[in-house]
């Protein structure tokens, strides 16, 4: 995952304006209708409220990061993102009038009013202005750019044109650097007509209205360098394509300065500054807080521990954690202290046939855990601990250390690390998590290491702060229901 300056909430800051004049006029109108009054602030319950839901606004567009690709969507889509936020507005509101003991003094038939208006309005409004904004930069685009390309580009330029790559352009021609013997160009491609061929590009680029070229070749043909000599010498504006990947994502790819040089950056993902700013604000309180709690734990525990297996109480192991940094993750003992030597006698018992993860339907070495003459399999003090997941708190050090975070993927021992093949390394893109995808999907009964994988890289790929909140709920739920208990 790598850190990006501008993030797509900031720049388009008009549409979370816009959502948030339709939320206050849609909470205005539900007033009236229920109230036959304007003086809303006359009222001290709905006047606060009405400040709450500006910042609920705020706060579920930048978590949510509604306007990702705003420009981008569809109807239905639009449809679905405008749903989404305010569902969750209106939820959060409702959590504020029941947190502040307001529930009383406020009307429900003006919330659900509220929430019909605001889907209502804030729909039609994103529609309607995305319009504007796309006719704008279709109509303030007037220069004349021309598409210089070769035979063997055209397939990847008709592609091109089918997504509309070029909408937003005023291109004025195709222009063919490179002859075919065997083929003679049509008069159009699309919409766009070919303008020249061959040794007669030059001259039409030096003699008709040009003011910019866009280059659509292979970024590494010899070619490229000798055309930007050329046609900046003509006072030509140049635009390099620098990639071909249609199915590449855009916020993998972007164009930034590195020291003295200018280069093309591609990640699984990318994150602003500030994504990553309050993603450690919320590792840290919530690792202060499961720090607390493991003290408290730690109490009750480290006796009953000790009682049943004298030793430490704490168990550290090397995990390898972000891009492949070894570090010391810690854990409540649930295993007799010789675990780690009595694992390989075991290994033929893994439900993990290819060694990548380990996981046993009974498991000797925690603490407690026995089979009986009969057959069935004796739980003891380790088995619970692990049951609730309660080894796993005193991580909430190594999140307050930086050596994790709080969702994340799950980090692998160092004989997991070893077996690793190159696209398994993506899991290591980001710090390892407390929970995450996979805690929440299934945990043990998860034994297809390329289900992880899959499920770590779809995290990755989209990660938000709401997806994290999310997964944090998650857990809360997987945890109490015991659901695939390690």
């Amino acid at each position: 995952m790598y850190q990006k300056a501008k993030n797509s909430w900031i720049k388009h800051i008009d549409f979370v304006i816009l959502d948030i004049l339709c939320l206050q006029v849609s909470f205005f109108l539900a007033y009236f209708v229920r109230h036959r009054n304007l003086n809303l602030y006359s009222n001290s319950v709905y006047g606060n409220l009405s400040i709450v839901l500006i910042l609920i606004d705020v706060c579920m567009m930048f978590f949510l990061n509604t306007c990702k690709n705003v420009l981008k969507r569809g109807l239905l889509i639009e449809l679905a993102a405008t749903m989404r936020q305010v569902s969750l507005v209106i939820l959060f509101a409702v959590f504020y009038l029941f947190f502040v003991k307001d529930a009383g003094d406020f009307s429900r038939i003006t919330l659900f009013l509220t929430a019909i208006f605001y889907a209502i309005i804030s729909y039609g409004t994103r529609i309607l202005w995305k319009r504007h904004v796309l006719r704008n930069l279709r109509l303030g685009r007037k220069n004349s750019i021309v598409i210089l390309t070769d035979w063997a580009n055209l397939p990847q330029v008709r592609e091109d044109i089918q997504h509309h790559s070029y909408e937003l352009f005023q291109v004025r021609g195709i222009a063919v650097i490179d002859v075919n013997e065997k083929k003679t160009l049509p008069e159009k491609l699309g919409d766009i007509p070919f303008v020249a061929e061959g040794e007669s590009v030059m001259d039409y680029l030096c003699h008709a209205w040009v003011d910019e070229v866009f280059i659509d070749l292979q970024p590494d043909d010899p070619r490229v360098d000798r055309w930007i000599d050329q046609l900046t010498e003509m006072g030509v504006t140049v635009h390099l394509k620098l990639a071909n990947r249609m199915e590449l994502a855009a916020n993998k790819q972007f164009v930034e300065k590195l020291g003295r040089y200018t280069v093309l950056t591609t990640s699984i993902r990318t994150v602003s500054t500030w994504e990553l700013f309050l993603k450690r604000l919320m590792d840290i309180l919530g690792g202060i807080i499961g720090c607390i709690l493991t003290g408290i734990l730690f109490l009750i525990l480290a006796p009953m521990i000790y009682h049943e297996s004298p030793g430490p109480i704490f168990f550290g192991q090397t995990r390898i954690g972000k891009n492949g940094k070894k570090f010391t993750c810690y854990k409540f003992r649930s295993m007799y202290l010789d675990a780690e030597e009595r694992k390989a006698a075991l290994a033929a018992e893994n439900r993990v046939s290819d060694g990548m993860m380990f996981k046993l339907d009974f498991d000797p070495r925690i603490i407690g855990s026995r089979r009986l003459p009969d057959g069935t399999i004796k739980k003891g003090l380790g088995n619970k601990i692990r049951d609730w997941s309660i080894d796993e708190f005193p991580q909430f050090w190594n999140v307050l250390k930086g050596d994790m975070s709080l969702v994340g993927t799950r980090p692998p021992t160092e004989d997991e690390w070893v077996k690793y093949e190159l696209h398994h390394r993506s899991r290591l893109a980001i710090k390892p998590g407390i929970t995450g995808m996979w805690q929440v999907s299934g945990r043990s009964e998860i034994t297809d290491f390329e289900q992880v994988v899959a499920l770590d890289r779809s995290y990755i790929a989209n990660w938000s702060l709401g997806l994290d909140v999310k997964i944090l709920c998650k857990t809360v739920g997987v945890v109490l229901r015991h659901e695939g208990a390690m």
